[in-house]
């Protein structure tokens, strides 16, 4: 998903509320910047994950959700583990940190990133790892972040949403910004965070 493709096509379904509402920002900031002169920039992240995160089992986002399930169900020593819908929509995760790092990154070359976007495009620049994963294979990862052996069962009457959701971070990168932390590793520092706190 290139940043130029924003308002191109319908709103999927489950994600109308959540997307309206980001887009709503990213137009008041965009608004702001040709009619008073702000350099107000929008950083559109993937899915983050990371300490501190949501693990509201009806609240949280995929990857809280299933390391809560697979310790969970670790510490209650089940053999299943079931994870919503088919397994095949694939995702993109990144670490809170390196948004944290992302944002400083683009405020430090503000004016250049600017400068590239021009007045006639949306102050918006993607942020993400550019790599993807079946929710299949994220599970199998949580799984063994967590140390758990639970056999992964899908409910195939939950929705799978979006089948993909892959950012193209070619703009932040052009700026000389990389994601750091991998994702094995974002998991087991995760996971630590989270049996820790």
């Amino acid at each position: 998903i290139r940043e130029e493709y924003l308002l191109t096509g319908p709103l999927e379904p489950t994600n109308r509320p959540y997307a309206i509402a980001k887009i709503a920002g990213i137009e008041m900031c965009w608004s702001y910047n040709r009619q008073y002169g702000t350099r107000y920039l929008c950083a559109m992240p993937t899915n983050l994950y990371g300490p501190g995160d949501n693990y509201d089992l009806q609240m949280s986002h995929v990857l809280p959700a299933l390391m809560r399930k697979f310790h969970e169900g670790k510490l209650r020593n089940e053999r299943t583990v079931t994870v919503w819908g088919t397994g095949k929509p694939r995702r993109e995760f990144l670490h809170s940190d390196d948004m944290a790092e992302a944002c400083i990154h683009l405020l430090e070359n503000s004016a250049a990133v600017q400068s590239r976007l021009g007045p006639e495009r949306a102050p918006l620049v993607n942020v993400g790892c550019g790599e993807d994963q079946t929710i299949a294979e994220l599970a199998a990862e949580v799984r063994q972040a967590v140390g758990s052996s639970a056999e992964i069962v899908y409910d195939r009457a939950k929705p799978d949403g979006t089948l993909q959701k892959l950012l193209d971070i070619a703009l932040v990168r052009s700026f000389g910004w990389q994601p750091r932390i991998g994702l094995a590793e974002g998991l087991r520092l995760t996971y630590e965070s989270f049996v820790n706190k």
